[in-house]
């Protein structure tokens, strides 16, 4: 079982147009602060990381956000966080965030949550971890991610165990139990060089 001390949420710097998105990210940032669980994601102030956020520091939960300094101005800092590391490019935020994560959840998102989801998925994939990964399907947004993934695996460009290397899960509750119940990770944290 994983002691999961912190997470890292991946999640758009956009609302979406589905008022589920807004409250899935309300939501999981309740349950964070509740469980004590430290909140790490990309530190920006608006769309769903905001939301996220301010529901971890509404209920007195604890946030490190991560954000490259070309994004400062754009994503709009929360001012509240309990820490906010600026870093010099996009492939150290991510380096940083999966340094101080002991899990990954993803909420729906565009382009970037994309990037990162599939990124912390190949790491997993090439042996650099074994974080567990749980993907919030909030009104089916990721339903095209498990045909996607499904497909991949069928045309043969991935094995069958890769089926495992990330839980689609319908809600908050089910991701972080997901993530609790995964097995401790065999795999040591990776060598920054190495990914």
């Amino acid at each position: 079982m994983v002691k999961l001390s912190s997470v890292c949420v991946y999640c758009g710097s956009a609302l979406g147009q589905a008022p589920a998105y807004r409250a899935a990210a309300a939501r999981l940032g309740a349950l964070l602060a509740a469980r004590r669980i430290t909140l790490v994601y990309g530190g920006g102030g608006v769309g769903l990381m905001g939301v996220l956020a301010q529901a971890v520091l509404q209920d007195g939960g604890q946030v490190v956000g991560v954000i490259p300094r070309f994004l400062l101005r754009v994503e709009k800092g929360v001012r509240e966080l309990t820490r906010l590391e600026a870093v010099d490019s996009m492939h150290e935020r991510k380096e940083r965030m999966f340094a101080l994560a002991d899990g990954f959840i993803v909420l729906p998102g565009g382009f970037g949550t994309l990037d990162e989801t599939f990124e912390i998925i190949t790491w997993k994939q090439l042996g650099l971890h074994d974080k567990p990964i749980a993907v919030i399907d909030v009104d089916g947004y990721w339903e095209p991610l498990r045909r996607l993934s499904e497909h991949i695996i069928a045309a043969g460009f991935a094995p069958e165990r890769a089926r495992h290397l990330f839980r689609l899960v319908p809600d908050a509750e089910a991701a972080l139990a997901a993530l609790a119940e995964a097995p401790t990770p065999a795999v040591p944290s990776a060598a920054p060089e190495r990914l």
